[in-house]
């Protein structure tokens, strides 16, 4: 096991970056790696219902994208830009402000044409994060809607045309402020096929943070700590997934964060736990697995606790070599790249 972060890295050229999701959502590239015999295979994810057998257990974190990035100004003038990103309690959120150092205690920013949402500084956290309390006529998720902008990661430099396309097709719930986008390129139609396979569909939910795309700072990757995010596994999928695999059934995970979800709840009988809370659980090369058999998952960060994550499902040494593959075969890589699914 290596928790040197320098053995994480990689050398990704920038035009590999995915800067726009493929259309349909379905005809991205799909690498396939066989655990057991080694094996890939190149095709396009629509194909990957040929992989999936009847009793398999498909495992997909339904969370809801929130237009979470808003721009106001202050009544100086000047322009700001807010990311949420936790809520704190029903007006008020923990954010990330920029410029930060040019709203102070109590001023407030105004958003809108008509000031539909007025924001006020309460408090500078130790880590630079600002709460802020929000004011509004109506209610704020109508206002978010119509003032917010889809929260893409900094590495996407182009427009989204549609807001849709940052949510996957079978989004809930949830104040997420980044998509678990291994999920993003399944269509209703694919779904219905997976489904008359023989396949179960399950839902848990985890709100997906922005620390989860952050790379690691520490170059012992032990010292790392994981934000916290906020899971719910529900009484029907964990009995369902309780069942299969006590019947030896597959269970196949659709992202980094619905594995997240799924390892963080087990009880000592390595079974499933129905529950709502909070997980910092961190994977890393050395754990072991105790529900998620197979992993659909897209090309993730160099440094990254999401490319441990995968290191640790299949071998770190192989894992690098996949993403040189990749690369070889111009896959687009992070949110709107292609995926993998490693089974």
């Amino acid at each position: 096991m290596s928790t040197y972060l320098s053995d994480y890295d990689f050398f990704l050229p920038d035009n590999l970056i995915g800067q726009s999701p493929r259309e349909p959502r379905d005809h991205s590239k799909l690498m396939l790696i066989n655990k057991k015999n080694n094996s890939i295979e190149h095709k396009h994810f629509y194909d990957i219902i040929d992989y999936l057998t009847a009793g398999d257990v498909l495992v997909r974190n339904s969370t809801k994208v929130i237009p979470a990035r808003i721009f106001g100004h202050k009544d100086t003038g000047g322009v700001l830009e807010i990311l949420l990103i936790k809520r704190v309690d029903i007006d008020t959120w923990e954010c990330l402000l920029k410029p930060a150092k040019k709203l102070k205690l109590n001023q407030k920013v105004y958003i809108g044409q008509n000031n539909e949402l007025i924001a006020e500084l309460l408090e500078i956290k130790e880590d630079g994060n600002r709460v802020l309390k929000f004011y509004y006529k109506g209610t704020f998720e109508e206002n978010l809607d119509k003032l917010g902008n889809m929260p893409l990661p900094p590495y996407i430099t182009e427009n989204l045309k549609d807001k849709n396309r940052y949510q996957t097709v079978y989004a809930i719930k949830g104040e997420s402020v980044a998509a678990p986008t291994a999920g993003l390129h399944f269509t209703d139609e694919l779904l219905k096929k997976i489904a008359d396979k023989g396949v179960e569909i399950v839902d848990v939910f985890l709100e997906v943070g922005l620390g989860t795309f952050r790379p690691v700072q520490t170059e012992n990757v032990l010292e790392h700590k994981m934000h916290e995010e906020i899971f719910e596994i529900p009484e029907e999928s964990a009995n369902i997934i309780n069942k299969a695999r006590s019947e030896g059934r597959r269970i196949i995970s659709v992202g980094t964060t619905a594995t997240r979800a799924l390892e963080s709840s087990v009880d000592d009988n390595g079974k499933l736990i129905a529950q709502k809370r909070d997980t910092g659980i961190f994977i890393y090369p050395g754990y072991k697995f105790k529900i998620v058999d197979g992993l659909i998952t897209n090309f993730h960060l160099p440094k990254s606790t999401l490319l441990m994550l995968v290191s640790a499902l299949y071998e770190r040494e192989k894992m690098l070599e996949i993403y040189k593959i990749a690369i070889q075969e111009k896959y687009h890589f992070f949110s709107f790249g292609d995926a993998m699914f490693i089974y």
